[in-house]
């Protein structure tokens, strides 16, 4: 799944049982990671409201910690857009030191500036399609102490079925790795229909460090006419899989 030479500790999660994603687009090569580390900024995209909450929002919602920062929203988008060419998926390392935590993201992505978000990445053009981070502070050592990962999901997906613009949520995946110095971390995947940006792909990772909650979210467009091509699924995954800290 990762590209060769991207770096990523622990092994990859294990897939539970679950309904695979209904389609199988065809195989395509994976981009070349790059290990240089850049980040500009722009204006958030109007199309970030705040009715439409990430995962990350979600799981801060769900789980029971003291949040001092606002949550983080997910753009939403009508429209769905075709899979970007190899060259804007090429990835490279952006490390945050002084909130402790480093992932990959696509090159091209831009950081931009989001009340609530530690750091947040949009693709050009398409705000729908973007990575968000949070950090918050907890009173737990580590994530486990919460619960398992398959309650986490459940969790998650609860709070996605109470929003009216919600018409559906389906967790595919999910799974735990070890991540720097042995922390879990947890990963989840799930589809989100929604009346306010159609059919999404969300990958969600979160893990506890010096009493600190970081959640990752990555939110793709993904619909019937024009689904989550693999090439894509392949680079988001190894930004699910980077996400790590420092």
């Amino acid at each position: 799944m990762p590209l060769v030479g991207c770096p990523r500790r622990g092994p990859p999660p294990a897939r539970l049982a679950g309904r695979s994603p209904r389609r199988n687009p065809p195989r395509s090569t994976a981009p070349k990671c790059s290990s240089s580390s850049s980040s500009s900024s722009s204006s958030p995209s109007p199309l970030l409201t705040r009715r439409a909450a990430s995962a990350a929002s979600l799981l801060l919602a769900a789980i029971p910690f003291p949040a001092t920062s606002p949550l983080l929203p997910v753009a939403s988008a009508n429209e769905v857009e075709e899979a970007p060419e190899a060259r804007e998926l090429e990835l490279e390392r952006y490390t945050d030191r002084d909130e402790g935590f480093t992932l990959l993201k696509p090159a091209s992505w831009a950081k931009v500036e989001k009340a609530g978000a530690t750091a947040l990445f949009q693709q050009e053009g398409k705000g729908s399609n973007n990575i968000g981070v949070v950090v918050n502070p907890v009173r737990l050592s580590t994530l486990t102490e919460f619960g398992t990962p398959q309650f986490v999901a459940e969790r998650l997906i609860q709070a996605e079925k109470k929003k009216e613009s919600t018409k559906s949520a389906e967790v595919i995946s999910v799974g735990e790795r070890s991540g720097h110095d042995g922390l879990t971390v947890y990963e989840i995947e799930y589809l989100l229909d929604s009346t306010r940006g159609g059919m999404k792909r969300i990958f969600s990772a979160a893990f506890v460090a010096a009493k600190k909650l970081y959640l990752l979210n990555i939110a793709h467009s993904d619909s019937e006419e024009k689904p989550l091509d693999r090439q894509t699924r392949n680079v988001l995954e190894q930004v699910l899989h980077s996400f790590d800290s420092v």
